[in-house]
Order: structure tokens, then C-alpha cells, then sequence
């Protein structure tokens, strides 16, 4: 393979298959089970990055199942998702996910910097109740259960809550194992549509464990369960810090 080969076909690894193919991606009957709680405003600051800020020491801890996304495929995913602010915008700062897909770990890791590891979230209805696992290394790390469709909520307020930016951190490293890229990277839902809202009663318990730290966020009190059916595409990041840059 020719020099000039090699620049034309590479998009991601491995170079002659890759493990993602190019977006966009959009995601069909995205369904979320979001429990917000708060936690130790002393543990949010060891884990939020400036420029970032916070306001109120929350988090939301997400059970997504996303049966239809191109490219993919089938899976579901679990984590936290700190709400922050960036020069005065509120959005939300991803700390955390779990799935059980190679292709999109690879892509969300290579692309935008999802902090993405391996393991078995779940979501599933379970009579009236919904229920989300998230197990890593065959352990129990968090379970989350809400009343079933209690009550309905304005889907053009959750809309608009969607659209609210979200932010990660890029790592990728050198040959070498010092930082090659380091960046606060800024994304957006698009073309969002809101099938169905809803709240109800909600529980969250988070379970210690050295390689899936969820519960270094301790669970306070638990704020709010809601439960959101939707469709919509994974816009692409841009760089809005750079940490290396001198």
C-alpha cells in the first residue's frame, strides 16, 4: 500500500476495516432513564475540569437504550452526566459511561472523547416499574428504578433541555504515553425529535468499585426520575480548550 493509499482510506482503526464507519449517526427510538440526584459539591470539584463550572453539586445518572443507530447497530449505555456551565451556557459535562458495543466505544473514544468503557448496562420494564443495571466485571454497580409513565411532561421542555450542550475531554496519548491530545470538546443533539415524556417516583444505588468509580459520586438525595422516548442524530464535536496549547 502506497503512502498516498494510506492517507486517502484512513478514517479510524484498524485501516483496511475499521471498527465504525464515518457519521453522521442518527439514533431511532432512543429511549432514557435519567435519575438526577445530588452528591458531594467536594467530590464534583475533583472531577470537574475547568474552564468548566458547576452551580448546584447535581448529577444525572443515564440508563440509555439505543435499539436503532446507524452504524452502531443495537446496544445500551450507562453514566453520569454533570451539569455545568461554559463562559455563562449551561449544558452538561459527560464524567462517566458503560456500554456493551466495541463500535461505538471506539468511535465515541477516537472521535469526540466519550469516556466510554466496557460492560452490561441494561434497561428494561419490569411491570410498573422501569428498571436500569449496570454491572462491571460480572459485579453490580448501580440500579436505578422508576414508576412507570406516572406522569406525562411537556415534550417541548424536554426538547429544549436536549439542545443544551454537552462537553468531554479528549485524551489521546503519544507513542511515548505523554498526552498527544488533550481538549475539552463541545457537542449537540440535532434533528431531535421528542416522542414521549414522562416522571414518576425514582431510586438510584450506586455500588463501589475500583474500575467503575460511579459511587465517588455518592448518592444524597434524589432529585428527579424521568423518562424520555426520542429520535435524533449525534452531532460532531469541536474543540473549545486546548490543554497542551502554550
Amino acid at each position: 500500500m502506497k503512502i498516498e493509499d494510506v492517507v486517502r482510506n484512513a478514517f479510524a482503526m484498524p485501516l483496511t476495516s475499521p471498527s465504525y464507519p464515518p457519521g453522521p449517526y442518527r439514533f431511532v427510538n432512543r429511549e432514557y432513564m435519567i435519575i438526577t440526584y445530588r452528591t458531594d459539591p467536594e467530590a464534583l470539584r475533583r472531577v470537574v475540569p475547568e474552564p468548566l463550572q458547576f452551580d448546584e453539586p447535581l448529577v444525572k445518572y443515564e440508563f440509555i437504550r439505543m435499539p436503532d443507530s446507524t452504524g452502531f447497530g443495537d446496544y445500551t449505555e450507562s453514566g453520569q452526566v454533570i451539569p455545568v456551565t461554559y463562559e455563562g451556557v449551561h449544558g452538561g459535562y459527560v464524567h462517566s459511561m458503560y456500554l456493551n458495543d466495541d463500535a461505538p466505544i471506539a468511535g465515541g473514544r477516537e472521535i469526540w472523547g466519550f469516556p466510554k468503557k466496557l460492560a452490561e448496562p441494561s434497561l428494561t420494564s419490569v411491570k410498573d416499574a422501569l428498571v436500569g443495571t449496570l454491572d462491571y466485571g460480572g459485579q453490580r454497580v448501580a440500579t436505578a428504578t422508576m414508576g412507570f409513565k406516572h406522569r406525562t411532561l411537556d415534550k417541548a421542555k424536554i426538547l429544549e433541555s436536549l439542545m443544551q450542550p454537552n462537553f468531554m475531554l479528549k485524551i489521546i496519548p503519544h507513542v511515548d504515553c505523554t498526552p498527544r491530545i488533550c481538549e475539552l470538546v463541545r457537542y449537540y443533539l440535532e434533528d431531535l425529535t421528542v416522542k414521549g415524556a414522562w416522571e414518576g417516583p425514582g431510586a438510584l444505588a450506586l455500588f463501589p468499585h475500583a474500575l467503575a468509580p460511579v459511587a465517588d459520586l455518592p448518592v444524597l438525595e434524589v432529585k428527579s426520575a424521568i423518562h424520555i422516548l426520542s429520535d435524533l442524530t449525534l452531532g460532531l464535536g469541536e474543540v473549545v480548550h486546548d490543554y497542551l496549547a502554550k
